[in-house]
């Protein structure tokens, strides 16, 4: 089937599925029991899996989750509380250079669309297919199962063949209860789709009835359901690295970085050649200070044939990191060459980076200018170019390049700290009390916004 598209793994949330989903468990859940608040770990504060996705050790992106080190379907889709902020950032786009929410339903649709397109001499028509006629012929329903699911995209159509294939099978056919629980999952039917998967599986365990049960529980917003399962999968299937990846994606939604190199590295005792475990790896070191192993991990990716502009721009960072300057420019060339708008903005942040790391603020500076010119809406290139400012004595100029940076990422405590920073300097003392509160609220453990914060207590109480 040219429209087969492999539903096993995660996958975006559309904007209709994020704000009218109505099978929300818990308002107020706890602590590590829900996917709603990324910046909740289920470890204890100040142990060493919650310090390691903490803002100090490792960026977030723009939806306000730690960078993992590998993109993948779900990691930018927001899960927006009830705050109206955080329902116009579930609104907004996350790639560069657009405003439009993903949406899941569009992405069917396109399918569709393309589809039609590549193959015009399309001759079936669903609504006139008499299901009960083929739901008796095993052999042609399940082509035609296929057929409504994957390529007309119409789930209703097929929710009711199979329907009536199952009770044709008497109910013993596993496969038509995964199809049901699919149809179930595509019309966010949730609990019916759980109980088709478990009975599925009750008759016939397989790794794709866990891969999909594990992906209701995520829609759910149950994650420790969904690692139970992830669980229960590698022990019925331990050759089969799909649970283990599973389990490792669903540790880093919950901020849980300990746990989840943990499942990467039993991956990549199966599979030493997975990209994503070696990815993850390698981010994991790099941002614990470790560049030289770090590099060795993407040299292992460019071994493996894997060559892109965001290879390129890791490498480069951990050859500079690593003390290796001569190679350090020529991996970013290689990335300027093979990078798309997407990640332009991004590489030529990072060059910034570089350039502040051996002095040249002049190159520095108009690094972040290119980057703002390819993305608009590139806040962390907003935030070092007002520090630039501040050093070239253009306050004016710095105030609006830190409010522009607070409106693009209001989850990053570093423009809201700068700028508190920069109005006490200049003696806005009550600006800069308003903005260290900000930074705290986002992160409570900096420790620079606490210091300011109780030298601002001190002066309020003298005056």
């Amino acid at each position: 089937m040219i429209d087969y598209i492999d539903d096993m793994d995660m996958e975006e949330e559309g904007i209709a599925e994020i704000l009218l989903d109505e099978n929300a468990m818990a308002k107020a859940p706890r602590p590590g029991t829900s996917l709603k608040r990324p910046m909740t770990g289920s470890a204890r504060p100040g142990s060493r899996s919650a310090s390691s996705m903490g803002q100090s050790i490792r960026p977030l992106s723009r939806t306000g989750r730690p960078l993992s080190g590998f993109l993948r379907p779900g990691s930018s889709s927001v899960r927006p509380g009830t705050g109206s902020l955080d329902v116009k950032r579930a609104f907004k786009g996350t790639r560069a250079g657009t405003a439009r929410p993903v949406s899941s339903g569009g992405r069917f649709l396109r399918l569709g669309t393309q589809s039609m397109l590549s193959a015009s001499d399309k001759f079936i028509d669903p609504d006139r297919i008499n299901v009960a006629k083929y739901s008796r012929r095993p052999a042609m329903a399940k082509a035609l199962a296929d057929f409504f699911i994957y390529s007309a995209h119409n789930p209703k159509k097929a929710l009711e063949l199979c329907s009536q294939a199952t009770q044709a099978a008497e109910y013993k056919d596993p496969w038509w209860k995964c199809r049901l629980g699919k149809c179930y999952y595509q019309l966010g039917m949730f609990r019916e789709a759980e109980k088709q998967f478990l009975s599925a599986n009750r008759q016939q365990e397989s790794i794709a009835t866990y891969l999909e049960l594990a992906k209701v529980y995520i829609r759910l917003d149950q994650p420790q359901r969904a690692l139970d399962t992830y669980l229960t999968a590698s022990e019925s299937f331990p050759a089969d690295i799909s649970s283990l990846l599973g389990t490792a994606r669903v540790y880093d939604m919950l901020n849980d970085g300990e746990a989840a190199i943990a499942s990467y590295k039993k991956v990549l005792s199966i599979d030493a050649s997975n990209a994503e475990a070696i990815a993850c790896l390698a981010a994991h070191f790099f941002y614990f200070d470790q560049p030289e192993v770090a590099l060795r991990f993407y040299q292992r990716l460019l071994q493996m044939g894997i060559v892109n502009a965001e290879l390129w721009n890791n490498l480069g960072l951990c050859c500079f990191h690593a003390g290796q300057y001569d190679i350090c420019l020529g991996c970013f060339e290689r990335a300027l060459l093979q990078a798309e708008d997407e990640s332009m903005a991004d590489i030529w942040y990072n060059i910034g980076m570089v350039a502040i790391g051996i002095g040249d603020q002049n190159l520095a500076y108009r690094a972040f200018k290119t980057a703002i010119s390819h993305d608009a809406n590139h806040a962390e290139s907003f935030n070092n170019l007002a520090i630039l400012q501040v050093h070239r004595g253009t306050l004016q100029k710095a105030r609006a390049s830190f409010e522009a940076a607070e409106k693009l990422a209001p989850h990053l405590h570093e423009p809201f700290y700068n700028s508190a920073l920069l109005a006490s300097k200049t003696g806005d003392y009550q600006e800069a009390y308003q903005k260290i509160q900000s930074s705290l609220e986002i992160f409570p453990e900096h420790h620079d916004s606490k210091s300011l914060c109780e030298e601002l207590e001190k002066h309020f109480t003298m005056v």
